[in-house]
């Protein structure tokens, strides 16, 4: 049913389209009498006793009562922003799942949980792609306990912002006291302009393994440096890059992707084109062993490294976030 909210303003969306890409226009009343009124996108994902839920690309939900909705659509499903190659959500996980790997991991239904003593939480958070094969909740409190037999506190990673991505399971996680501490960007790129980049990579050495420098360099690792060794070894084709005593990089090749991380570069010669440098490096050796395509994850609040990914063509795919139980 539609319900006119004045000329141009009108509630098109229902309790039917629980689930569904919605726009929706709220009126708030600032001091003074003074009417304004505020957007919101993202999806529907609850509305229930008068109150609408709209979990956005950014992870966070809105709570809107429906007293105060002005307009309301169902939009298309955002596209992924992207200059590079086509990728679904499913084929970007499974292949950062496979460039970060675990020491430990247990299947929960379609959820896998993973375990690394707490080195990163991308190696130590359950990862839900598809059912857990009973209830969320009883799921979440699973996890929980998983986790906690472990010492390590739980953590669910759940992406927003492309399709197949996780907006419901986002706002449950929200519902139930967990805690947004971290959000990134899944970026995508062409790989042959990122090898093909003018930067000086003769100063660069690739090996496949990571030394006490290179680790070092990193810095995150402290007495779990055997158990970082361990992650940051595993998967498809390892690379590491090392510009002695001054930047870092690391890449695998997994098929016709190449997953960068770990580019850090020392704070004193920042500027100085090294991060590009590394960048080009793995890219070049990727390339050689047939990769056509690039991902990388960068923290939201990284602006030195979104800039330079910008440059070097990565567009934003979707977005992720790790949730921390009460």
């Amino acid at each position: 049913m539609e319900i006119t909210a004045g000329a141009l303003m009108e509630i098109r969306i229902t309790h039917a389209d629980v689930g569904k890409r919605v726009s929706v226009r709220r009126v708030e009343t600032a001091s003074g009498g003074s009417v304004t009124y505020t957007d919101t996108i993202g999806v529907l994902t609850s509305w229930t006793d008068g109150v609408l839920l709209i979990t956005q690309k950014n992870g966070k939900s809105v709570r809107i009562a429906e007293s105060l909705l002005v307009a309301g659509k169902v939009v298309p499903p955002a596209p992924a922003r992207r200059r590079g190659p086509a990728a679904t959500f499913e084929e970007l996980t499974r292949a950062g799942a496979r460039a970060w790997q675990p020491l430990e991991s247990e299947p929960l239904g379609e959820w896998t949980l993973r375990a690394a003593a707490g080195f990163t939480r991308r190696a130590n958070s359950a990862l839900p792609l598809g059912e857990p094969g009973v209830p969320v909740e009883e799921a979440l409190a699973r996890v929980t306990a998983w986790y906690a037999e472990r010492g390590l506190p739980a953590y669910v990673q759940a992406a927003t912002g492309a399709l197949g991505t996780q907006e419901p399971l986002c706002a449950e996680l929200e519902r139930l006291g967990w805690t947004r501490e971290v959000s990134a960007e899944v970026r995508i790129a062409s790989l042959a302009p990122v090898g093909d980049v003018d930067a000086d990579v003769r100063g660069v050495e690739l090996t496949r393994e990571c030394d006490e420098e290179w680790l070092e360099r990193y810095g995150r690792t402290g007495a779990l440096a055997p158990v970082a060794r361990r992650v940051l070894s595993a998967g498809p084709s390892v690379w590491f890059a090392k510009v002695a005593g001054r930047a870092i990089g690391r890449c695998g090749v997994d098929g016709r992707w190449a997953g960068f991380a770990a580019v850090e570069v020392d704070p004193a010669h920042r500027r100085e084109g090294l991060a590009t440098a590394v960048m080009a490096a793995l890219a070049r050796r990727a390339l050689e062993e047939g990769a056509s395509a690039a991902w990388l994850q960068v923290e939201s609040d990284n602006a030195g490294a979104r800039a330079l990914y910008d440059r070097l063509g990565f567009a934003a795919h979707h977005a992720y976030h790790h949730f921390r139980a009460a």
